[in-house]
């Protein structure tokens, strides 16, 4: 394809092409958002070596039947993200790691976490569902 046909294309399209652009807007502001928001992404393996060298504590966001299910061993269950900081009030000074089924809930509550002073705040990438597709072991409450 060359420049003519790109610059046709984009006559006959301009729609699709502001479409185009606006996504990737979009995109680039949520990156930028989440770097500057201090709060970071952390694939499962690193939040088990967070859990097992810095005591890092899970919080799982997810309802309570979906907590019941299955969820990271020692979690910690809030399915609503109201009155968080009083809590976690014992946690402070521990590295938090918040999930829910695909880590675009958590980051929310990351975000309040990281307001009230809490630090540092991780957001469990991909959620409990990359964490079960890592193949790493799940509770059951019964």
């Amino acid at each position: 394809m060359d420049i003519n046909q790109l610059i046709e294309f984009s006559g006959n399209h301009s729609l699709l092409v502001m479409a185009l652009f606006a996504i990737l807007a979009l995109l680039a502001a949520d990156t930028i958002r989440r770097r500057l928001s201090g709060i970071a992404d952390v694939e499962p393996r690193e939040a088990t070596r967070l859990i097992n060298t810095e005591n890092a504590v899970m919080l799982d966001m997810r309802s309570e039947e979906e907590f019941h299910k299955g969820h990271i061993a020692n979690a910690i269950h809030l399915d609503t993200p109201q009155n968080i900081s009083s809590k976690l009030e014992k946690l402070r000074g521990k590295p938090v790691i918040v999930y829910c089924n695909t880590g675009n809930r958590s980051v929310g509550v990351c975000g309040k976490l990281h307001k009230q002073g809490f630090e540092p705040v991780y957001n469990l990438k991909g959620g409990i569902a990359a964490w079960q597709k890592a193949e790493l072991p799940v509770a059951r409450k019964s």
